[in-house]
């Protein structure tokens, strides 16, 4: 029985279950009525739908930020290319029909992402100086798109993709359900998910192993940009205008940080989805339950970053022998 605890309790999955469920259990007490879910017009609200729903843009991005970093890179530009593709839906909607819109949205997300792939794999620059500059730049696209305006966006299609229901609950936790369906079926049943661990752990013996360590560096920043403009529309979509100035603004840290939260490692290599769902609904509650119990705004991001280091640092074995060691001598001297 003690082994098999000890298993679970090294599993990757597990400390940030915990934290998630420590998490929730603390807005059990300090927020009543927060598991409550009513039923209007068919639909749920609550507490927790507002979490899953809130989630999907950061959710999306960071499924696509686990590729990336799988092959030990890093894509911080993400933030960027949510602000161009909401920005240019919403422009084109003007002039033209809202499926022509997305497919624009979505292409230029495509087309950013073979820029950082191409940056990466090609001319062989380091990750974050390649994503850095696309970084710098996008918010700048953005604004020539939208005129340095907030642009307004009238179209009850487009609407409700970022606001819509669907069978009772929220529209966009479809689409992340959706994704991460895909993202699955690609790592477990096609070879990308085998060649993405091979060449994280080791390019150079990839290489002689047959794999085409450019193709797949290219095609995960591909996916990475396309994940970037969906989450582009979702925000668009939800408030129903593009801001190029504060559309996902600093989203690229949390989607690292869901991520590494999640368990895939920063060297590469093994990478876990299933965490990285958990770490985006930990980054997201935590932002809600910070926001709910009226801590300060401009300690916003101290409390978070206190939270999430010692949730990094409990997924670490090394921190809790050192943690065990010390809480044993505790107990002895007392």
């Amino acid at each position: 029985m003690k082994l098999n605890i000890y298993k679970i309790t090294q599993m990757k999955i597990f400390w940030p279950l915990v934290a998630l469920a420590v998490l929730l259990l603390l807005n059990l007490f300090l927020l009543p009525g927060f598991f409550s879910i009513q039923i209007k017009d068919w639909h749920l609200f609550g507490s927790v739908i507002d979490i899953l729903n809130r989630a999907m843009p950061l959710l999306i991005i960071s499924l696509g930020m686990t590729l990336v970093i799988a092959k030990e890179g890093i894509d911080i530009s993400v933030g960027s290319v949510l602000a161009i593709s909401g920005a240019l839906a919403a422009a084109m909607m003007e002039n033209t029909s809202v499926w022509v819109a997305l497919l624009a949205a979505v292409g230029v997300g495509i087309i950013c992402g073979l820029w950082n792939g191409v940056l990466v794999s090609v001319f062989e620059i380091q990750p974050m100086v390649a994503t850095l500059i696309l970084l710098t730049v996008g918010r700048g696209i953005a604004q020539l798109i939208t005129g340095g305006q907030i642009l307004s966006i009238d179209n009850g299609i487009y609407q409700y993709f970022g606001s819509g229901f669907f069978l009772g609950l929220p529209f966009p936790i479809f689409i992340g359900a959706a994704i991460f369906l895909i993202m699955m079926y690609l790592k477990k049943r096609t070879a990308m998910g085998l060649f993405l661990e091979s060449i994280g752990n080791n390019m150079t013996a990839s290489k002689f192993a047959g794999i085409q360590p450019k193709k797949m560096i290219l095609l995960v920043y591909t996916i990475c940009g396309v994940c970037a403009a969906i989450a582009g529309i979702l925000v668009s979509a939800n408030v129903s205008s593009a801001d190029a100035n504060n559309a996902g603004l600093w989203i690229e840290l949390d989607a690292i940080l869901a991520v590494v939260i999640g368990g895939t490692s920063m060297r590469g290599g093994r990478y876990f989805l299933g965490g990285t769902i958990i770490g985006a609904f930990f980054i997201q509650t935590l932002s809600t339950t910070i926001y709910s119990v009226g801590i300060n705004p401009q300690i916003v991001m101290v409390v978070k970053a206190i939270v999430v280091i010692l949730v990094c640092l409990f997924q670490s074995q090394e921190f809790r022998k050192l943690f065990l060691k010390f809480t044993k001598k505790k107990v002895s001297f007392s």
